[in-house]
């Protein structure tokens, strides 16, 4: 079977992602770094800097990784929660929170969650901002994330995404792709002895739906103020997306007082 049939269903793409970040975790923020032509940083900083978050947003980080967007939204925020459905990768997140490793430790405990975006445990409206930096890619049902993601949030709150967008030009589009192919089967080899390892980027780019189609699918799934911020000449994006804010002010209230007593905060 090929890579590309292999994650073109939503079980099969589930199968693969998780065998893939459990194998590469330990070299994810290596490659990312090189895939994103180092600027991956600079990104993410940008994406932190327009979620404007607040000391009593609650925030949810999905596909959290090693933690990048993790630890930034928690510096800032009254609660941060990171979710990731890979094993390894919470572990070397929680290990990088270590006050000896100097990444900057929030002053309440970290919180990391092992769990699926698909299937997210945390009731609804919880979250005032929800993070995630390549998630969406990887999501082996991009509606029902996005669902799900809309699910968690509290009215009114706020959905940030960054990730590699699918360019609409086919000349573009086909030298961005050869050149992801090109350099990830290098590092696929060079790293794990499998020219395949990385190759998953630029297919998974293939079934994307680009920037564009995932802001339309936002509208769809119920969020209003979608945005689109190109970076990269449009080789990525930042999308930016708002739930309504339907529910009464006192509800609101009401919901987070219980909420607080159920978790503790």
């Amino acid at each position: 079977m090929t890579l590309r049939s292999a994650i073109s269903t939503p079980e099969g793409k589930r199968r693969h992602v998780g065998r893939l970040f459990a194998t590469i975790a330990e070299r994810y923020d290596f490659v990312t770094r090189v895939l994103s032509y180092g600027r991956d940083q600079h990104w993410k900083r940008r994406l932190i800097a327009l979620a404007a978050i607040g000391p009593r947003d609650r925030v949810l980080d999905l596909a959290c990784g090693t933690g990048d967007l993790f630890f930034a939204a928690a510096a800032r925020a009254g609660v941060a929660v990171g979710v990731d459905i890979t094993h390894r990768m919470l572990e070397l997140a929680g290990s990088r929170g270590r006050a000896d490793t100097g990444v900057p430790v929030p002053p309440r405990p970290l919180r990391l969650v092992e769990a699926d975006m698909l299937t997210l445990p945390f009731e609804s409206a919880r979250f005032d901002v929800v993070t995630t930096g390549y998630g969406l890619r990887n999501a082996s049902d991009l509606p029902r994330a996005l669902a799900e993601i809309h699910r968690v949030l509290a009215p009114g709150g706020r959905l940030l995404s960054l990730d590699f967008n699918r360019p609409g030009h086919p000349l573009v589009r086909a030298a961005y792709l050869t050149y992801l192919t090109v350099v990830g089967s290098v590092l696929g080899l060079v790293l794990h002895g499998d020219p395949d390892t990385y190759r998953y980027v630029p297919e998974s780019i293939r079934l994307y739906p680009g920037a564009a189609g995932v802001a339309s699918l936002m509208a769809r799934t119920g969020f209003t103020d979608v945005r689109v911020v190109p970076l990269l000449g449009g080789l990525m994006a930042i999308h930016l997306a708002r739930r309504s804010s339907a529910l009464q002010p006192r509800l609101q209230r009401v919901e987070k007082e219980r909420e607080d007593l159920l978790l503790g905060d």
